[in-house]
Order: C-alpha cells, then sequence, then structure tokens
C-alpha cells in the first residue's frame, strides 16, 4: 500500500511541479520576497508532496517483502462510522471557526481528528495540536503579515 501510495504521490508532484502550478498561478514581476511570492508556497508543497512519496515508495519497496501486520478489524462498519464522524467534524470545524478563530479551532479539530482516528501516539498529537497551529500563526501574522482570522472570543497577539 506504502508503494501505492508514494508512486501516486510522485506522479502528483510531477503533474503540480511540470504542468498545474506554470500553468494556473501566476505571480507578479515585482515580489521582492520571495517567501511572499504566490509560486513559492505551492512550488515548496509540490516538492515536498514528491519528497514524501519518494519516502513512502522506498518504505513500501523495502517492507513488500516483509509479512503484512495488518490487524483484522471486528467490526466493518467501524470505518463509515468513522467516516460520518469526520464529515461532522468538519461541518462543526466551520461552524465553530468565526467564534473561536482559525488558531483555536484548528487546535480542537486536530486534536478530535487524532482521537478519532486512535492514534498510537497520543501525547504528540496533543503536543502537535498545540504547537503547530501557533508556529503558522506565528510565522503568517508576524513575518508575512498576512490576517489570520481571529474569533470572538479569544485573540491573539
Amino acid at each position: 500500500m506504502q508503494l501505492r501510495l508514494g508512486i501516486g504521490a510522485i506522479l502528483a508532484a510531477l503533474f503540480l511541479l511540470a504542468y498545474a502550478i506554470p500553468g494556473w498561478v501566476s505571480s507578479p514581476s515585482n515580489v521582492r520576497n520571495i517567501v511572499l511570492s504566490p509560486l513559492f508556497w505551492p512550488y515548496t508543497l509540490g516538492a515536498l508532496t514528491g519528497l514524501v512519496g519518494l519516502g513512502l515508495a522506498l518504505s513500501g519497496w523495502r517492507e513488500s517483502r516483509a509479512e503484512p501486520v495488518n490487524e483484522t478489524i471486528d467490526d466493518p462498519r467501524a470505518g463509515v462510522l468513522r467516516l460520518v464522524a469526520f464529515a461532522v467534524l468538519t461541518a462543526v470545524t466551520f461552524r465553530v471557526m468565526p467564534v473561536l478563530g482559525m488558531v483555536w479551532t484548528s487546535m480542537l479539530a486536530f486534536l478530535a481528528l487524532a482521537f478519532l482516528v486512535r492514534t498510537r501516539h497520543p501525547a504528540t498529537a496533543v503536543i502537535c495540536a498545540v504547537v503547530v497551529p501557533l508556529v503558522l500563526y506565528a510565522f503568517f501574522a508576524h513575518v508575512a503579515s498576512v490576517a489570520i482570522p481571529q474569533g470572538e472570543l479569544v485573540r491573539l497577539p
């Protein structure tokens, strides 16, 4: 499975880098800061998609000779229930965002999703749920000077 996902990610990255980004993303020529260019982040995400795909493909190729370790599922309906719960979580996230703001809502949504999929690393999930939105907020609000939607209850500096 990892090999197929890796190959798919590599193909998606090639499509993005070779065709989609140059063809569909335009950038003014007078952008002084490369990080603020409309082309920078799509190319960065495309390259990271390719690197992750390469890692998945190599990992899948290496483990293809090993025995499968998938556990049996007691109730096959559990996947459908989780999918429905994810859809509800997504709807609630968009309803709560104007009240709490993007950063706090992202933290709560990340936590809820991590525990919905029963992560094997709950401590890491809690740390990432708090740190990643705060770091992204700090970068975009204070370095890139991009306004991040704040909530009605709590405002970040």
